[in-house]
Formats: structure tokens, C-alpha cells, sequence
């Protein structure tokens, strides 16, 4: 079996992945997103930077159709001269290597039949005795994040434990590089045992076959290709995690009694649950699935929120919805639908930067809108509203003064639900909301990261088709927030808190 970093990075994230990627029918996968190949792209570029700020490379001419075992061959002999910094070498080791300046137990690993493949950005040489003579090598692994994430530091560990066979002497502390080029060195005796532990899961899941139980986790399955297979099993087996709320610890601890459907959940004992994980937590993951089980809403008990603010209707109200692109720090569309309820009219307001530069002329278009509707509540979704408001106001100068009045007739409706009011939804983004409230967007599939792509796509090709996308998506996301406000107020004025 061939034991790869992607692979070990895939199972640190999901084993399920790790082992569909290995077993799975290929055409069980969804369409790849734009988005992953949007982020790819901004790896080459992140890497590139790197290259250019630090280091004087050499990158291997590797022959045409050239396998991985000939590529890593040239590596060890560009290591065996010396070459000062190595981009994109190729590390390899079998159940064949060995080496007597290196403990048994170091090379634990080596299962059996198992090969072992690495891909490490950089080798850098540094003084030091390894096989080569005075010199040695050390890994670095550059990567998009911003943070030395735990599955980071497991990779280019995994890589010091190939080269600490390759070159016969162990990198003590191989190197991370993450946005916006920031070093962090890695203890590799810290690591190792870890990545030992992690090595030996992978390959037995792998070599026995057994396929990882389904989990969604919105956050992380998202992106995934094979995130339409997992969720219909999920789906079919009421799976406990398409309940908000239950984490794979809480998961764990509600299987050990039994519980291990979304039903099982809603019928379950009360007080077992509470005795379990708590008596309010235990309210909320049961109300919450028995939502799911009989699809209906639910007032949440002993709700705080204020909803006077919902339930008057003004004469003119104002939703508002952004688009931007964060690899740019850039917010390139302010989106705002004027309701006026005297007059029964909807018209949608699109403040487009169709440059970057033009980021500040489409605030001052912003701010002449709302203010043309001084004490018009502006109603939006998340938290993210408020934080651009505070962004733009600070960047282009507008006086605090009207930053504050701004901000108090913000009404930020996912904090209103989450307060209030309980939805048979498996999260509780704005999409899943709104479709089970039954208002559809008008592109099937489409979300905020494909906008991000088709932004840039505009930047790069000038096609308006794009900017056409992405103002048809963007009025939606206002006129989805204006369909929830107005089932809430009709639900707030028929219920008793």
C-alpha cells in the first residue's frame, strides 16, 4: 500500500474522505467547485511569493513520464550534492530501507509491504553529518492557512521521519510556512509519536477495509466531492449529526446510551439526556430534533430577544446583503432592497465595485441610500454586516457619529432566530432558512464562494456575464432576508413567549 501525505493530511481532516479517496466509486463524487480551484490557484501564488522573499532554488528536471521512484532518485542524488535548497523534491521509503544510524523503533512505520510518498515544497541544506557528509537536510512545507494547524505540523513531521531514513540523521525541527509568510519551526520529537499513532489508524482502516462511519460537519464537509454521497447515507440513517448542534464528542457520548437517530433523539428519556450532557444543552439538541422529526417550528423556551423590532413593520425597510472577496480584503458589493409597504414596492439597490479602486466610491453610494432613509430599520444576516459597516466606516473616514447611528438600526435576523425559535433545518445559514421557508434562489447551487470565483473571473476576463451572476445572487440573499423577516413577524404574532 502506498501511504501518501495528501492521504495522511485527508485522514487527519476526515478518515471518511482518506478511505473514499482509496475505495470509493469515483463517480459517486460531486462536480469539483470552482471555489477549490480557486484556492489552488492561490496556493501557487502564496508558494510563489514565498520563493521569491526567501529563497534562491533549484527546482529537479525531472524526465517526461517519469515515476515517483525515478523522481525521488533525482532528489537523493541532488541531496548527494549538496544542492542548497531543493523545490518540489520527491521523498520515498519502503519496508526495504533501513539504517543502522537510526533506532529500530524509529522505523516502526515501515509496515510490511507499505510505501511511503512525500512531497515537500522545499528541502533545505544546513550543516550537520547525515550519509551525504557534513551537511543535512530539512523539510519546509508551505501552506494557505493562516495558522500552524495541527495537521500541518503532522505533515512536515512526516516528512523529517523520511528524510531522517533518506539521509540516515533526523531534522530536528523542520519548518512551516503559512499567510502571510509566517516561519514556525516544528519540534519533531513532540510529533512523532503522534504521527505514529495517526499511521498506524490509517493503515489498518485502509488494509481491513473499514469504512469510517458517515459525520457531517458543515464546516469541514463543505468542499468535499464527496459530500453528496455521505449526506444522502446520512440522510437515509437519520444520522444524529445532521441535528445543529451535536459535535462529535456529544455524539459519541449520546451513542453510549443508545441514542443514534434523529428520532431516537426526540423520543428519548429526558432526564437520561440531561444526567448525560446537561439540562440545557439537553433541551435544545432534543427540541431541536423533534423540529426535524415533525418539521415544524418551535418557540424557544424563555427566549430574551426583543421582538418589537420584528414586528413593527415601517413604512420603508431596507435588507442588505454584501459580497466580497477575502483573499483582497475586499467588499465589491453592497446590496440593499428598499421595501416600501404604503406603496407595496421592492427595488434592489446594487453597489458594485467593478475594480477594486472603486471600493470607497460604492460606500459613499451606500451611505447616500440609507441615509436618504434615515430611520428605516436595515435588516441583514450574520454578523458580517455589522464588522463591514465598522470596516468601511474606519477605512474611508466617515465620522463616527454616523457610524454609530448606522449601527443602531442594524437588526440582524440570524441572531433573531437562534434567540427565538427553533426550525427544522440541519444549520442555520440563510439558505437553509429561507428554502425550508420555501423562497428559492433563482441559480440552483450557487453560493457565496462561487460569487468570489465568478469576481474574479470578471477581473481577469472583463465577460459583465459574471457581474450579471453575481447582482442576480446577491439580490436573492436581500430578498431571502426579507422572507424570513416576514414569516418571523407572522410567527411572533400568532405565539405567546
Amino acid at each position: 500500500m502506498l501511504i501518501t501525505d495528501s492521504l495522511l493530511l485527508d485522514y487527519k481532516r476526515c478518515s471518511r474522505r482518506a478511505f473514499l479517496n482509496i475505495h470509493g466509486d469515483p463517480t459517486q463524487q460531486d462536480p469539483e467547485r470552482d471555489f477549490l480551484q480557486k484556492l489552488r490557484q492561490e496556493s501557487k501564488r502564496h508558494i510563489a511569493s514565498v520563493l521569491d522573499t526567501f529563497y534562491s532554488h533549484y527546482q529537479p528536471s525531472y524526465t517526461s513520464g517519469a515515476n515517483w521512484r525515478e523522481k525521488a532518485q533525482l532528489t537523493e542524488q541532488l541531496m548527494q550534492q549538496g544542492v542548497d535548497c531543493i523545490y518540489q523534491g520527491i521523498l520515498w521509503v519502503d519496508d526495504s530501507s533501513s539504517s543502522k544510524h537510526l533506532p529500530d523503533d524509529f522505523l516502526h512505520f515501515l509496515s510490511s509491504g507499505d510505501e511511503y510518498l512525500g512531497k515537500p515544497h522545499l528541502l533545505i541544506k544546513q550543516p550537520g553529518q547525515s550519509k551525504f557528509g557534513d551537511w543535512s537536510y530539512y523539510p519546509v512545507s508551505i501552506h494557505l492557512g493562516r495558522k500552524a494547524k495541527p495537521e500541518y505540523k503532522l505533515i512536515v513531521t512526516f516528512y523529517a521521519q523520511l528524510l531522517a531514513i533518506i539521509q540516515e540523521t533526523l531534522p530536528p525541527t523542520p519548518q512551516l510556512i503559512v499567510r502571510p509568510l509566517k516561519h514556525f519551526s516544528v519540534e519533531v520529537i513532540q510529533w512523532l509519536p503522534k504521527l505514529q499513532l495517526v499511521l498506524d489508524e490509517c493503515v489498518t482502516m485502509l488494509g481491513t477495509m473499514q469504512e469510517p462511519e458517515v459525520f457531517i460537519a458543515r464546516q469541514r464537509c463543505h468542499l468535499c466531492r464527496w459530500y453528496g454521497h455521505c449526506h444522502a447515507i446520512a440522510h437515509s440513517q437519520q444520522h444524529l449529526s445532521l441535528v445543529p448542534g451535536v459535535t462529535p464528542s456529544r455524539y459519541r457520548s449520546l451513542r453510549d446510551i443508545g441514542v443514534i437517530t434523529t428520532r431516537s433523539l426526540a423520543e428519548a428519556n429526558f432526564d437520561t439526556i440531561e444526567e448525560l450532557i446537561g439540562r440545557g444543552l439537553a433541551q435544545k439538541l432534543q427540541q431541536q430534533a423533534r423540529s426535524l422529526v415533525h418539521n415544524h417550528a418551535i418557540p424557544r423556551s424563555q427566549s430574551q430577544y426583543n421582538f418589537s423590532e420584528i414586528l413593527s413593520n415601517e413604512t420603508v425597510e431596507l435588507y442588505f446583503d454584501i459580497e466580497a472577496e477575502p483573499e483582497r480584503n475586499l467588499d465589491y458589493l453592497l446590496g440593499v432592497v428598499v421595501v416600501n409597504r404604503l406603496n407595496q414596492t421592492q427595488t434592489f439597490y446594487p453597489f458594485l465595485a467593478e475594480t477594486p479602486e472603486e471600493e470607497g466610491i460604492i460606500w459613499e453610494q451606500f451611505l447616500e441610500l440609507v441615509n436618504t432613509y434615515h430611520q428605516a430599520p436595515i435588516f441583514h444576516f450574520s454578523d458580517y454586516e455589522k464588522d463591514t459597516i465598522k470596516r468601511l466606516g474606519n477605512l474611508y473616514q466617515t465620522p463616527d457619529r454616523n457610524i454609530q447611528h448606522l449601527l443602531s438600526r442594524l437588526i440582524d435576523l440570524h441572531h433573531c432566530v437562534i434567540s427565538s425559535v427553533i426550525l427544522p433545518v440541519e444549520n442555520y445559514s440563510l439558505k437553509s432558512l429561507a428554502n425550508w421557508l420555501g423562497f428559492h434562489w433563482r441559480d440552483v447551487g450557487v453560493s457565496g464562494d462561487q460569487c468570489v470565483c465568478w469576481y474574479d473571473q470578471w477581473l481577469t476576463t472583463g465577460d459583465r456575464h459574471y457581474l450579471t451572476s453575481i447582482l442576480r445572487y446577491n439580490e436573492d440573499d436581500c430578498l431571502a432576508t426579507l422572507h424570513l423577516k416576514n414569516w418571523l413577524a407572522e410567527f411572533f404574532n400568532n405565539i405567546e413567549f
